[in-house]
Order: C-alpha cells, then sequence, then structure tokens
C-alpha cells in the first residue's frame, strides 16, 4: 500500500512539473487525487 501511494505522489508530481497554467494544475492535482482515491477503494 505504501509503496502504491508513493508511486501515486510521484506520479502526481510528474504530472504538475509538466502543465504551464493554473488550470492545468488544478485538473492535474484533481486527478491524481482521483487515482489515490480509486486505489485506496480498490485496495480494501
Amino acid at each position: 500500500m505504501r509503496k502504491l501511494v508513493g508511486l501515486a505522489v510521484v506520479a502526481g508530481a510528474l504530472l504538475v512539473s509538466a502543465c504551464n497554467t493554473v488550470e492545468g494544475v488544478g485538473k492535474d492535482v484533481s486527478s491524481a487525487g482521483d487515482t489515490v482515491a480509486k486505489t485506496a477503494n480498490d485496495v480494501k
């Protein structure tokens, strides 16, 4: 579980660093949060 969350954080950081606008950052952070939440629900 720790590795999975760590990978999600790294992926989120990469997504945020790749965008150029504030709107893009919001979408990237939201997407990363959704991915982490889905993964947590799948692990249950």
